[in-house]
């Protein structure tokens, strides 16, 4: 099915409710969005281990501001399945400015999903959004405790964002959101014991009609989990949200109908000086919410990573082998799937700085000899087509890993690698 079909066919899509409690120490959110005339969704939230005198603090006035624009972020997962021109707001209402926000964010936000769905978002009356809900903007405006919380997934950038902030001597959390086990083993060899722990449960409805051919594509991830961590930390009482993106996020993928799409558009600077304006007028006033590694590029990153070999059997970047099963929970098989831009990306970052013995025990091959990867190689150093829809190093930075990694080989005095004997 293509887009201009479902948008004529599916013309609305509602944001009807969100309804939220605490059940064994979990707060479970569940949220109801609606394609008329058949179409219906509730994905559900679970904060693991709250403490019901800190969500007594926040009021509810408070939290219900908090977890209904959550659903805001969460509800384009779905609208994507249609692309509706119009999104009816029920739940809540939104000041002009918020909406201006809001289609801002879908806008350069599903950039990727566009592209690939050769959608053109230029045409007139491409989306509107309308809220009839009732007007709560009860912000939190209470102190906060400065502690951090460090969105953890088990990959190079947030460990170097993590032994850092180690050594300011701040109490630290870690935030993660569906930790399978590979994230799991990583948390434990940080050694932190603080954790705040979200579960997130897609619709299993959305899956069907994924594979009834209805629209599918990237969302910006990033941008939910900013506002689950905003949510989080001020439930759990923490000023600073630390979050792990790098300057090399700034540069695009491709040109489409006139705008550079970035599949880590919400890691930009732009999404990391937005988003905090949004949070301190509408959500929680007196957050800190920034990058750690804004001014670091990749390369960088991994000449600091190696110093935390503690990490080296655990840590992983690779999302080839993570699946969202049928009961719309997240599921991976591989430690590394070695076949993948972000495999290679990575084995390619490391290559300068580690020993050949260390990455192979790391990696459980050299991806250098893999020729299935020639192509990627190539649209990494922008040699071919685009840069890979991936977190992967800018084409400039590619370039200087493969000229550094070719150098330290021939010092070696080894026959190059098939990667690197193509590489210029």
């Amino acid at each position: 099915m293509n887009a201009r079909y479902l948008r004529k066919k599916y013309p609305k899509f509602i944001y009807e409710k969100y309804t939220y409690g605490i059940s064994k120490n979990d707060l479970e959110i569940l949220f109801s969005f609606r394609i008329p005339p058949d179409i219906e969704f509730q994905p559900r939230i679970l904060i693991r281990n709250i403490n019901k005198a800190n969500v007594k603090r926040l009021g509810k006035e408070t939290l219900d501001n908090l977890v209904f624009n959550l659903g805001l972020i969460e509800m384009l997962s779905y609208w994507k399945a249609t692309c509706s021109p119009e999104i009816l707001v029920k739940a809540g209402s939104l000041d002009k400015t918020q909406i201006n926000w809001w289609e801002n964010l879908i806008i350069k936000g599903l950039g990727q999903f566009f592209y690939e769905n050769k959608i053109d978002w230029r045409v007139k009356g491409f989306i509107a959004i309308e809220s009839s809900g009732k007007r709560n903007n009860k912000i939190f405006n209470g102190q906060l405790k400065n502690r951090y919380l460090v969105p953890f997934a088990g990959g190079r950038d947030s460990i170097v964002t993590l032994e850092n902030l180690k050594k300011t001597g701040k109490e630290i959390s870690l935030f993660t959101v569906n930790p399978i086990e590979k994230i799991r083993k990583t948390i434990k060899a940080s050694g932190i014991k603080n954790r705040i722990t979200v579960k997130r449960v897609i619709d299993r409805n959305l899956l069907s009609l994924n594979k009834k051919g209805y629209l599918n594509g990237h969302t910006p991830f990033t941008a939910t989990l900013s506002f689950i961590s905003l949510l989080c930390a001020a439930i759990f009482n923490y000023k600073n949200i630390a979050f792990s993106n790098e300057k090399s996020a700034e540069e695009g993928n491709l040109k489409y109908l006139g705008r550079t799409i970035n599949h880590q558009w919400a890691k930009t600077l732009e999404f990391e000086r937005s988003f905090p304006q949004y949070a301190r007028k509408h959500l929680v006033k007196k957050i800190n919410y920034f990058s750690f590694l804004r001014k670091y590029g990749e390369l960088e990153i991994s000449k600091t990573f190696i110093k935390y070999p503690q990490y080296f059997s655990v840590f992983s970047s690779c999302n080839e082998g993570m699946k969202i099963n049928t009961k719309g929970e997240l599921r991976a098989k591989k430690r590394w799937c070695g076949n993948c831009p972000k495999c290679l990306f990575v084995y390619l970052s490391l290559y300068p700085f580690l020993p050949e013995k260390q990455l192979l025990k790391i990696f459980s091959k050299d991806i250098f000899e893999n020729r299935k990867l020639l192509k990627t190689m190539q649209q990494l150093i922008g040699e071919r087509g685009f840069k890979p829809f991936e977190c992967v190093g800018t084409k400039k930075e590619n370039k200087l890993a493969f000229k550094l990694s070719k150098e330290k080989a021939l010092r070696q005095g080894k026959s190059l690698p098939f990667l690197l004997a193509k590489a210029k």
